[in-house]
This record gives structure tokens, C-alpha cells and sequence, in this order.
């Protein structure tokens, strides 16, 4: 069965960090592209990060320079570090990931709550 398993998500204060990790079951084959994407309430859902195989990331503007991606190949995995978040960081975050086959592949969610 294939599955991403999300971690990481919570509560937080302005400025605060959290770290998010989504493991891929090792039925995934042949993965290209791991991601982050997140949806606030009312928002439409959009991208936060990439990083494909070879480790070339993309961000979106409004987390350059406070996020960053990383990945396991080894073990299926992606990290989000979040850094310096603020309450326009709140939102459910779910880990995505492409394979070389362009199967797509979508986590449940985790929420982040920036708040004091």
C-alpha cells in the first residue's frame, strides 16, 4: 500500500520553528520530486517547496530565506525546517511526490498553527 505519512505540524508562537517530515512507504518506486505544498482556509492550495532527486529546490517567494527542503533518498523521506514563522504561515501542509513514471502521490495533511 502506498502511503506518505506526515509529521512534524503544531502550534507555534510568531518566530517560532517547527520541522516537518514526510516518510514515503517503499512501495514508492523511482521518486523525482518531493514536495510541500499548504492550504490556508478560504485560500487556494499552493506550492512552498520542492526538491527533485539531484537536490535542485524551489521555494516560493513568501518562505525564501526561512524554509528550507531537504530529502532522504534512502528512505523515501522529505523534511520542511520552518523558521522565523509568522500567523501567514497557518495552514495544513501536505507532503507531495512525483515519480520518474509521473505518478503523483499526496500526504493527509498536517496543520500548522502560528499563533500567541
Amino acid at each position: 500500500q502506498v502511503q506518505l505519512v506526515e509529521s512534524g505540524g503544531g502550534l507555534v508562537q510568531p518566530g517560532g520553528s517547527l520541522r516537518l517530515s514526510c516518510a514515503g512507504s517503499k512501495s514508492i518506486f523511482s521518486i523525482y520530486v518531493m514536495g510541500w505544498y499548504r492550504q490556508a482556509p478560504g485560500k487556494q492550495r499552493e506550492l512552498v517547496a520542492t526538491i527533485t532527486s539531484g537536490g535542485r529546490t524551489n521555494y516560493a517567494d513568501s518562505v525564501k530565506g526561512r524554509f528550507t527542503i531537504s530529502r532522504d533518498n534512502a528512505k523515501n523521506t522529505v523534511f520542511l525546517q520552518m523558521n522565523s514563522l509568522n500567523p501567514e504561515d497557518t495552514a495544513v501542509y501536505s507532503c507531495n511526490v512525483l515519480t520518474t513514471l509521473n505518478i503523483e502521490y499526496w500526504g493527509q495533511g498536517t496543520q500548522v498553527t502560528v499563533s500567541s
